[in-house]
């Protein structure tokens, strides 16, 4: 076999933006942050953001008003 082909691994600590800390192996270095992590993201959380949907529609409906026929 080759020798020196394989990337180190580290002990690595990946942190949140939300303050969650998690220690891992890693190749990538010794800290890692991230935006989003399971204790955070919604799909883990099951916590869901609305978005102003209410506004969006108003503004396309008055954006493409003048397209419609009457």
């Amino acid at each position: 076999m080759k020798k020196d082909i394989h990337p180190k691994v580290f002990n690595a600590t990946i942190t949140c933006a939300c303050g969650n800390e998690e220690k891992v192996l890693s190749t990538k270095g010794e800290q890692v942050n991230v935006e989003v992590c399971s204790a955070c993201h919604p799909f883990f959380t099951g916590k869901q953001r609305f978005l102003d949907t209410a506004g969006r529609i108003d503004r396309f409906r008055k954006k493409y008003a003048k397209f419609e026929q009457k």
